[in-house]
């Protein structure tokens, strides 16, 4: 382990600062998994930077496949983890909250190894077509890949907003390609193919197919969620209280009064039959209700006996 030391990480300072006015409690747990691994190896390294970030010389032409799971959560300076971690923050929050934390935790991890993968071939690309080396000796890190392609992936499951970059309102499903350029203009030594690789990952999980091929590689294991399966109202609701006490929604016992599908038939005609005999209500008081009422004569409770033994005779 390399630890760093000799100075005043302002950066990591003020991103606890930042952590500490959200809550711990606020901050859904594989999104402060990810931030407690990312300031741990910032603190701890596994090794040097040069040793861990991901270029087409050192991974691919050397086969040191370690770098695609390294290099992403690895920072050059505490400044980098900041600006990272917050963004982070926020991104993972909206996003934990919406696709539930087991599958945004396999989004995590496929989108690292995967961005990683998108960045040599960018990389590879511009060495055949410029007929420049350097690039093939470009090396990336940083979570920044994985961040614009979680910013894709909030776009489309947020549609419709506005975002500002650089004081400019600019439509959100624009937004990740504006601030590509802006952020390659306004700091040059950030890496323009690894930005790129990220928005392009998005793009291949919310329209393209990287979605099913990851739900077909998921198929059969419990432990993965379907994004796609509706969510109930009380679940996400209560889901940003954790002190209230969780509302499950009325079984579809209580709406039929434990009548099969003929049955709830049968009753809807009887009352409908009883109105008729009855000659119509006046008001509205005293009008006798559509479904499944239950005459005087003849109790829930009766009705529930009489379909038990129904049930003993067969």
């Amino acid at each position: 382990m390399q630890r760093r030391q000799g100075r005043v990480n302002a950066g990591l300072l003020l991103l606890l600062y930042q952590i500490s006015q959200i809550g711990l409690q606020n901050i859904p747990p594989v999104t402060l998994g990810v931030l407690a691994l990312n300031i741990f190896l910032f603190l701890s390294p596994v090794r040097p930077l040069a040793e861990v970030c991901v270029s087409v010389h050192e991974a691919f032409y050397k086969r040191d496949w370690q770098r695609l799971l390294l290099s992403p959560v690895h920072h050059a300076d505490d400044w980098h983890l900041y600006y990272n971690m917050v963004s982070l923050l926020w991104k993972g929050i909206m996003l934990e909250k919406k696709l539930k934390s087991r599958w945004f935790a396999y989004i995590i991890a496929v989108f690292s190894v995967l961005i990683g993968v998108v960045y040599m071939v960018l990389e590879f690309l511009l060495v055949k077509i410029l007929d420049d080396p350097s690039y093939g000796m470009s090396c990336g890190v940083g979570f920044s890949g994985v961040l614009f392609a979680l910013k894709v992936l909030n776009n489309h499951y947020n549609p419709g907003r506005v975002s500002t970059v650089l004081g400019l309102r600019v439509a959100s499903k624009y937004a990740c390609w504006v601030e590509l350029v802006a952020i390659h203009l306004i700091a040059p030594g950030t890496s323009f193919a690894g930005h790129l690789a990220g928005i392009l990952v998005g793009l291949m999980y919310t329209m393209g197919p990287l979605k099913k091929i990851m739900k077909a590689c998921a198929g059969g294991i419990s432990f993965f969620s379907d994004p796609g399966r509706p969510r109930d109202y009380y679940s996400d609701y209560y889901g940003y209280y954790p002190d209230y006490q969780y509302r499950t929604p009325r079984n579809y016992y209580d709406y039929t009064g434990g009548l099969t599908e003929e049955e709830q038939l049968e009753r809807a005609v009887l009352n409908s039959l009883n109105e008729r005999d009855f000659g119509g209500a006046t008001s509205n008081s005293e009008r006798r209700p559509y479904g499944f009422w239950f005459p005087p004569e003849r109790s829930e409770e009766e009705m529930r006996r009489q379909r038990l033994r129904r049930f003993e005779r067969r």
